[in-house]
């Protein structure tokens, strides 16, 4: 028996993987730090907007994209105590007040010009 145990959901497992791959990429690759804080959202919605600048074909980016959705997705979790879902192959984030919340699909829509992580979190973590 191990003294640690895991405590979040099975539904976790693999955007929490996906947002670390895309933390470790972005650290390696772009020299950028994220640290799971609200504030890097913006930094992360700047980089969705140059990749979909440089006009590559979403095949190109989808798991790239995937993974900052993740991270944006963690970040939630981290700031509200939110936890992740997941259905069908599809993951979102709940949220205490029992909303839902689908941040690799905001990615998606940032890329497609459409979407902000930075505003979504915004949206979440407000009161109201």
């Amino acid at each position: 028996m191990t003294a640690h145990q895991e405590t979040r959901p099975h539904a976790a497992a693999k955007p929490v993987r996906w947002a670390a791959d895309a933390v470790a990429t972005m650290r390696e690759g772009a020299r950028v730090r994220l640290d799971y804080s609200a504030r890097s959202l913006w930094r992360v919605d700047r980089m969705i907007e140059e990749i979909s600048r440089e006009g590559p074909p979403y095949v190109a980016v989808e798991h790239v994209l995937r993974g900052l959705g993740a991270y944006a997705g963690e970040v939630l979790v981290r700031e509200t105590g939110a936890e992740w879902w997941a259905t069908g192959g599809e993951h979102w984030v709940r949220t205490p007040d029992g909303r839902l919340w689908d941040p690799i699909d905001e990615a998606r829509r940032c890329f497609g010009g459409q979407g902000s992580l930075r505003l979504l979190c915004r949206d979440a973590t407000a009161r109201g």
